[in-house]
């Protein structure tokens, strides 16, 4: 992939150098700090692309809401239904409800500065990445912080702000995989219960050959419409992370 990506730059750059375009330019600016010309940015931002999925995934409320959603449809017992595909859909626009005040920032800090040519692009990059940081940590447990800060040999922090980006992202997502496995228990529990009682009655009356799952479905459907569960999940998903808080 990376010899396949230098070729095609070094052919870009022959073709654009032909043309009198210059394809490959790094400025240093007064400060220290350097430019690329707008080919090589516009280089990187097609090949950040790529990594779009990966990020929507592992940097946002998506891992916790799929997960939970997942857990909720098991527990009714329903195995299609409703199925992956909207699932999927309503876990992504539930993420951009839940983020859509970090990426309000982010366009106001970062991208609209860099629009207007008020920064580079460097510095559009690290503004943007100070939103997204704060956020993960805000939903990241000491614990798993401080295990992925060892492991990568980072063990004199002065502050869970010091921690670089690279040691977040792991550390958030195994704390939004145990988050939404409590979140998903919790709502385990009542479709339990059902569970348990219609096995009891049916073993009472001696109706062994029924499948006490054909028999508590109807009936654990029914809880949840009388309490409003799809308000209520979402609602509690919503504000595990401060939303409304």
């Amino acid at each position: 992939m990376i010899r396949l990506l230098i070729l095609c730059l070094l052919l870009f750059s022959g073709v654009a150098s032909a043309e009198g375009i210059e394809a490959i330019n790094v400025t240093t600016n007064p400060d220290g700090s350097q430019e690329y010309s707008v080919t090589l940015q516009v280089l990187a931002i097609m090949t950040a692309l790529s990594f779009i999925p990966a990020a929507v995934i592992m940097m946002t409320s998506f891992t916790r809401i799929i997960v939970v959603l997942a857990i909720l449809r098991q527990a009714i017992g329903l195995q299609q239904s409703p199925s992956n595909q909207i699932l999927l859909g309503l876990s992504l626009f539930l993420t951009l409800f839940i983020m859509a005040p970090i990426f309000s920032q982010i366009n106001d800090e970062a991208v609209q500065p860099y629009i207007k040519e008020e920064i580079t692009s460097i510095q559009a990059l690290e503004r943007a990445k100070e939103p997204m940081k704060a956020f993960m940590l805000s939903q990241t447990r000491i614990k798993d912080l401080e295990t992925f800060a060892k492991i990568a040999g980072y063990d004199k922090l002065d502050s869970p702000e010091d921690t670089p980006f690279i040691v977040i992202i792991p550390a958030f997502v195994t704390s939004e995989l145990q988050t939404a496995f409590i979140i998903g228990f919790m709502f385990f529990i009542p479709f339990l219960i059902v569970d348990l009682v219609v096995a009891s009655v049916l073993m009472a009356m001696g109706m062994m050959m029924l499948s006490p799952m054909i028999v508590s479905l109807p009936f654990k459907i029914m809880l949840f419409v009388l309490v409003d569960g799809w308000s209520l999940v979402m609602g509690t998903l919503a504000r595990s992370f401060g939303l409304g808080v």
